[in-house]
């Protein structure tokens, strides 16, 4: 009896470390479903060629920020998750994320990865997150239109006067033909595709490591005032006023608008469903030149408390490799690592290497609060475009949202 609980106490021990080790070597991952595209087929390219193994599980854009949350504070959270990079900050300061800052110096190439990534993942001088997909606004330029206005059709606007420019001749054409196009009640879009006008004139929006509001100045009045313009001349469909985001790609895959501001996701969309529409792609630029883009996409988080730090690298180094930087590419996602970009879009639409450049360029404001200033229906980002670009107040609601903006800042804990 003495040697069979011997037996089965060894059983059973052996069994634990069969499960120990099994646990260790089988990860879960939580992805975004904006990535549905690219992730899983990334998933099985590592899994095919790695003994670790990573179960994927694809979540609701809109779902992702509380179901992680939720399951993080219920000790039920997944050992990875592909989170919008904007809200890095917010997950490091509770203390949801391990601090990677070891990892991603210890990458050889970690100086080529995606700035802005890096940005939104650094939290009080550590690392806490590392890029995972990538888009980056651009300025698209239907092609046919400017041929029909008179326009060079291969030569895209370089500063704000030949885009006005541009939009009222494509607008003269008449019909429901408009020249520019922009979601105006969209906050989260015009984060990506009004902020680069900013940054390109020599401007800014969260400045002092994002601790300090820096909106109301020439630059954003500048920037005002040119949508203004267009707007007051009926070069924007009178729809913009009201599109919240369901239309921000649409309205120019309809071929009846001749620019407008997008990320470079339309590119691969355009290209694969909307064949006749022609277009070029270029840099978002400033008043006088220049050039910008806001960064967007996902960063790679680990959720602390894991034993799984050699895992994560493993993965990683997978992801920045040639070939995921390809498949990333090639389900739509921009790549992450600048060094290899060129390499891993050669066999796309050449209009994605303007994409990459921007890419490299990309800039994303960082803060714990950068929800309740720029994402939230009622917060002071979303409420200043709408009255600015549609009402009569400019000054004075520029002036609120400044101010409004840095009381959240003010007020973190």
């Amino acid at each position: 009896m003495r040697l069979l609980k011997i037996a089965a106490l060894g059983a059973t021990a052996l069994v634990a470390l069969s499960s120990s080790a099994f646990a260790q070597e089988k990860l879960t991952m939580w992805s975004r479903s904006t990535s549905e595209a690219f992730m899983p087929g990334l998933i099985k390219a590592f899994n095919e060629t790695h003994k670790t193994q990573i179960e994927l599980q694809i979540i609701p854009s809109s779902e992702m920020v509380q179901k992680y949350a939720t399951a993080a504070a219920g000790g039920s959270a997944p050992d990875f998750v592909s989170l919008d990079l904007v809200y890095a900050p917010a997950f490091a300061k509770s203390g949801t994320l391990e601090d990677l800052t070891d990892l991603a110096k210890s990458l050889p190439y970690f100086e080529h990865l995606s700035k802005a990534h890096i940005g939104t993942g650094t939290y009080e001088g550590r690392i806490y997150a590392l890029p995972m997909s990538a888009d980056a606004s651009v300025l698209l330029w239907n092609k046919k239109l400017f041929k029909q206005a008179g326009l060079d059709p291969d030569k895209g606007p370089t500063n704000w006067a030949e885009i006005e420019a541009a939009a009222g001749k494509v607008n003269a054409l008449g019909g429901d033909i408009r020249g520019f196009y922009f979601a105006g009640a969209c906050g989260g879009c015009n984060a990506f595709t009004f902020m680069p006008l900013i940054w390109a004139s020599g401007g800014d929006i969260l400045v002092d490591d994002g601790k300090r509001a820096a909106i109301d100045t020439p630059q954003m009045h500048d920037a005002i005032n040119f949508y203004r313009d267009m707007v007051a001349k009926g070069y924007v469909p009178e729809s913009a006023k009201t599109d919240s985001g369901k239309n921000f790609f649409g309205g120019f895959a309809t071929d009846k608008v001749g620019l407008s501001p997008i990320g470079a996701f339309a590119i691969g969309n355009l290209v694969k469903n909307y064949p006749d529409v022609d277009f070029g792609v270029t840099f978002i630029p400033g008043k006088d030149g220049g050039k910008a883009s806001f960064a967007g996409g996902d960063n790679f988080v680990v959720t602390a408390g894991r034993d799984n730090l050699e895992a994560a690298k493993e993965f990683l180094e997978f992801v920045y490799s040639l070939e995921g930087q390809t498949l990333l590419a090639k389900g739509g996602s921009l790549p992450t690592r600048g060094d290899v970009a060129a390499e891993a879009v050669k066999d796309l639409d050449e209009r994605y290497k303007i994409a990459t450049e921007a890419m490299k360029m990309g800039r994303t404001p960082t803060s714990p609060v950068y929800n309740d200033i720029f994402n939230s229906s009622t917060g002071p980002w979303k409420q200043m475009l709408g009255q600015v670009f549609f009402g009569d107040d400019v000054k004075g609601s520029v002036a609120k949202a400044q101010a409004a903006m840095q009381s959240i800042l003010d007020s973190q804990d």
